[in-house]
């Protein structure tokens, strides 16, 4: 849908100077929350009955796919009608774009937010401009408002602030002639990430929705874990609050503005108990639909708060949680990639002021790819490409088939163990003494797809294909660590702050264990199963381990890691993992997917 005019570009202050961050590394705030208006596509006025419908659309996790992503990664699960299910191929900014604009016809009251890693661990189209293209594409599908996410951090305060007011890259400088990034139109919301030394946020707290007398406040935080996941540099000089006393706070202060009507963009999520997304959560004999982070900070949510919008954990579900009260409220999260959007009606009483809750209904739709693209996201991602095209598709390896990472279904990934390896042959090649490497899974973004894409032919692993892989300039670090240190480690995949979400690291060849599911906490690492070569774990002797500078720096709940010895940093992950790939394929004699049967899983 093409909108006859476009509305004034809204403006938001990234609350500190820029140049402040640069060099002081911290941030000076003023929190003066801001509200906006809608934009030309919200319709008209005119509406007199004492309630009307207000249309929220929303989605999260977008990190930067605008072109559809490849593999397993762009596909959702759906249930049939006879209780089989079906993967449908979805995703792609230019089909979002289509799918926004689709749904917004016939609602005057429409509203359009997201719950944070809009960018962050983008794909080589978004992440070599440091995703620049994607705030531009956010910006044409008129989005309204976000909280930040974890991945908002991942290049530091003062990015972010360029991400919201615009400006060339302060190293790469602007990226065409006669262009200068203009920043979000939309406000971004991190009302519990404050500067250290002030105590403020460094953004807006809450934002604002009005439209003919109707007004809807919008709170935005993220994980209160996000110094655990994200490097030390990104979120140097700021404190990350707890997310349920935050969000009650600045409810109460909505509430006394008279703003009664509030929704919470939370970049915090949970695990449904179907990877459908067209699961009912809420059906008889569903029990508990949805586990994991989001259920408690839901609980606990002062009921002033009528709608959480959810994210981080890349997960399909729509369903209701009690509130502090008791009443039911409405818990939505829309998977990842732009591959679904959710559309949740909020029926808005004029008299009182607030979300009649018992009207609330919300559901996932799929962004499907057999429906028309949107012709300026189209020309969006051409001249982007234009740019990246040099760099992009120059071909780097050759596999002999699908390597699954980010699609894997089980603990280890194909691409997980050859990404192990690469990393330990690039450490070999700094110190002849490294034994064995290990790997997050949550920095493998993606996978490795056979098929050809973009006509370089079968088989072929472009540079573009690898960085979407790893986008996050991490290097390769060398320590020494104790087998007792190890077997904690691996210990801590499955304990710790990782017991209900496990995080399973990626492990090069050699290296061999057993991961007993029956058990719960540590022990279902089986500390006399860990080898290395087929000999024993010595927990008194000393091990040259590579991992990438996150884990080294004890990220992802590895505070085992963090204790390394003698460290030694290497080139980044990325040339490390293609200078692999260069030398052990070719043309006539590809890669083929590693099996992935290092560790050994017990159910």
């Amino acid at each position: 849908m093409t909108h006859p005019t476009k509305p004034r570009r809204r403006t938001h202050r990234f609350l500190g100077a820029v140049a402040a961050l640069a060099t002081a590394g911290a941030l000076t705030a003023a929190a003066t929350p801001a509200s906006g208006s809608p934009t030309a596509h919200r319709g008209h006025s005119g509406h007199s009955g004492r309630t009307v419908d207000v249309q929220l659309l929303s989605f999260n996790d977008f990190h930067g796919n605008l072109e559809p992503p490849a593999g397993s990664s762009g596909q959702v699960t759906e249930t049939e009608p006879d209780g089989a299910t079906k993967k449908i191929d979805a995703g792609g900014v230019e089909y979002l774009a289509t799918s926004l604009r689709t749904a917004r016809k016939g609602h005057p009251y429409s509203v359009t937010a997201a719950a944070g890693d809009l960018i962050g661990a983008s794909p080589l189209l978004s992440g070599l401009f440091h995703d620049e293209p994607t705030v531009e594409a956010m910006n044409k599908l008129d989005l309204d408002v976000t909280s930040v996410g974890n991945h908002e951090f991942d290049e530091g305060a003062s990015e972010l602030a360029r991400m919201q007011n615009g400006g060339c890259h302060p190293k790469d400088g602007c990226y065409q002639p006669g262009r200068t990034f203009k920043g979000a139109d939309y406000p971004y919301l991190a009302a519990n990430v404050t500067d250290e030394k002030t105590g403020r946020p460094i953004l807006e707290p809450y934002w604002v929705w009005k439209h003919d007398g109707v007004k809807i406040g919008f709170i935005g935080v993220t994980l209160e874990g996000t110094p655990d996941i994200v490097t030390a540099e990104g979120v140097k000089g700021l404190k990350f609050r707890d997310e349920v006393e935050t969000v009650n706070k600045y409810a109460n202060i909505l509430d006394k503005q008279g703003v009664k009507s509030i929704v919470a963009l939370i970049h915090e999520g949970g695990e449904p108990a179907s990877q459908s997304y067209d699961y009912d959560c809420d059906s008889p004999g569903a029990g508990d639909g949805v586990s994991g982070p989001i259920v408690d900070i839901a609980k606990h949510l002062t009921p002033k708060v009528d709608a959480l919008v959810t994210g981080h954990t890349h997960q399909a579900y729509v369903c209701t949680i009690p509130d502090p009260s008791g009443r039911p409220r409405m818990v939505t999260s829309a998977s990842s990639y732009g591959k679904l959007y959710t559309d949740t009606t909020l029926t808005y009483d004029r008299r009182t002021r607030d979300i009649v809750r018992t009207s609330v209904k919300s559901a996932n739709h799929v962004v499907s790819r057999t429906q028309p693209k949107a012709a300026d996201m189209t020309a969006l991602i051409s001249r982007w490409n234009a740019l990246a095209a040099p760099v992009a598709n120059r071909p780097v390896g050759y596999i002999s088939g699908d390597v699954n990472g980010r699609g894997a279904t089980t603990p280890e990934s194909p691409l997980g163990d050859l990404i192990a390896d690469a990393q330990l042959a690039h450490a070999r090649s700094l110190d002849p003494k490294a034994v064995l490497a290990l790997m997050n899974p949550g920095g493998i973004r993606s996978d490795l797809v056979h098929k050809a894409s973009g006509g370089e032919g079968d088989g072929v692993v472009t540079y573009g294909e690898a960085f979407t892989v790893q986008p996050f300039s991490n290097t390769v670090n060398l320590v020494d660590l104790t087998g007792a240190q190890l077997i904690t480690a691996l210990q801590q995949q499955v304990s710790g702050p990782n017991e209900a979400s496990p995080k399973i690291l990626q492990i090069s060849a050699g290296l061999t264990y057993t991961l007993d599911l029956t058990k719960s906490g540590a022990a279902r690492v089986v500390a006399d199963s860990v080898r290395l070569n087929g000999a024993a774990i010595d927990p008194a002797a000393t091990y040259r381990v590579a991992m990438n500078s996150f884990l080294a720096g004890g990220g992802d709940g590895f505070t085992e890691l963090g204790k390394g010895k003698n460290p030694l940093v290497g080139a980044d992950d990325l040339k490390a993992f293609n200078d692999y790939l260069t030398a052990n394929s070719s043309a006539s004699s590809p890669i083929a997917p590693p099996a992935a049967d290092r560790i050994t899983v017990v159910k």
